[in-house]
């Protein structure tokens, strides 16, 4: 499928330059599904956009571990978009499994396990007449080798996507150099995560290979870090990104408890803690499959652009906010567009939340003067938050609240 909103965002330069070159690979990465799970814990986001009953927001959708999971704090309204309609396929697939599969215990077998042969047929009893038609047939699609698209959850989905094949690249060179990135989810203690992360994972950064391979843009679209991103994280890194990913691996690895951080178990383990069910993200936990099913009915998703979606909103529309990291990808000609809209369909006191590969806000030096003094940013707040993202794959987390008008 040819993604026009994609290369929109992404193609900033000519085909014939080395720079142009590389976004084209990008978008040709990026096409197909990346996220089965989203990088960005909604914790630390629930609490940033202090998320409750009565408020409506704007999302990028991703994988939609996110918009499930905000579900859980009962808001009135979630609209979501995205650039990549195999998201937006999967975050449909996911809103339909909690409305019709029979149970708690097949919803959570379905995306907790998502590699049993029962999940086919769950899909074809219970959700596959419920899709709309583009949807359905996304999930129908026949691929080479394994069937229909939707055998991905008798596969265990979490090992593809551009994401999954990427973690499984890292897994294959750890054992290479006789090391196993599983030993991290036998930790009992944080110390003993520190020991076996010098142990295991931290020698890998220092051998020759992955330094080498740290440097070529292309091994990060995995990531999901297109070219503009890549360049920025080389700039702050000093030209040693095998350095600076170490450390995010690093604060991954040693600074939550494994026991509840899924983000590691994906990391280290490429699934979920199905035994206990305790590292698993909210939206699959038992305590809340009520009010994720009560409230899915309250979720809107569709393919679009973010800036495209608020143009359709009337004033004071949205009391948040999620960018997820997609400013990294906008010239500051884009943002200034983007953020008039924000602007405009804010409620006061509405708040903005995202990410960013470095440490910095790309806001301070993007927006115009007029744009900018409507907004509160407090960079201490903010540095508060990215210590408690259990992802840590991320320089900066930033928060901006609209100022009542003067």
């Amino acid at each position: 499928m040819t993604n026009q909103l994609l290369k929109d965002a992404v193609h900033a330069n000519a085909l014939t330059s080395k720079q142009g070159m590389l976004e084209r690979l990008f978008t040709l990465a990026f096409s197909g599904l990346v996220y089965p799970q989203i990088w960005e814990d909604p914790e630390v986001d629930m609490a940033a956009l202090e998320l409750g009953a009565g408020k409506r927001i704007l999302t990028i959708a991703s994988g939609g571990c996110n918009v499930m999971s905000y579900l859980t704090a009962s808001p009135a309204g979630i609209s979501a978009v995205d650039l990549n309609p195999a998201h937006v396929a999967l975050v449909k697939l996911k809103i339909a499994a909690i409305q019709y599969l029979p149970d708690y215990e097949s919803f959570f077998r379905f995306f907790g396990h998502a590699d049993e042969k029962a999940n086919t047929f769950f899909y074809d009893r219970y959700i596959r007449d419920r899709l709309d038609a583009e949807t359905r047939a996304y999930w129908e699609h026949k691929r080479f080798g394994t069937g229909r698209r939707i055998n991905l959850f008798a596969r265990n989905v979490y090992r593809y996507g551009l994401l999954g094949r990427f973690i499984g690249t890292v897994h294959f060179l750890a054992r290479a150099y006789g090391k196993n990135p599983r030993k991290m989810l036998t930790a009992t203690s944080l110390d003993e995560q520190r020991r076996l992360f010098n142990e295991t994972l931290a020698p890998m950064f220092d051998t020759k290979l992955v330094r080498w391979m740290c440097r070529l843009p292309v091994s990060l679209y995995g990531l999901g870090i297109p070219p503009a991103q890549f360049a920025y994280l080389n700039a702050q890194a000093h030209g040693n990104v095998a350095g600076l990913l170490k450390n995010r691996l690093e604060r991954l690895a040693c600074d939550f408890p494994m026991e509840d951080n899924y983000f590691a178990w994906q990391a280290f383990g490429r699934g979920y803690d199905k035994a206990d069910r305790v590292a698993v993200p909210r939206y699959l936990s038992r305590h809340h499959y009520e009010t994720v099913k009560a409230n899915v009915d309250r979720v809107e998703i569709e393919h679009a652009s973010f800036t495209t979606r608020l143009g359709r909103e009337p004033v004071e529309a949205f009391d948040g906010y999620v960018l997820l990291d997609a400013q990294d990808w906008m010239s500051h000609a884009q943002m200034a567009e983007l953020w008039a809209e924000i602007t405009r369909t804010a409620k006061p006191g509405a708040r903005v939340i995202f990410r960013t590969a470095g440490d910095e806000s790309p806001l301070e030096a993007a927006l115009p003067a007029g744009i900018r003094a409507r907004w509160t940013y407090d960079p201490e707040a903010c540095r508060a938050y990215v210590a408690k993202d259990r992802s840590s794959i991320y320089g900066g987390f930033h928060l901006y609240q609209l100022q009542a008008s003067a």
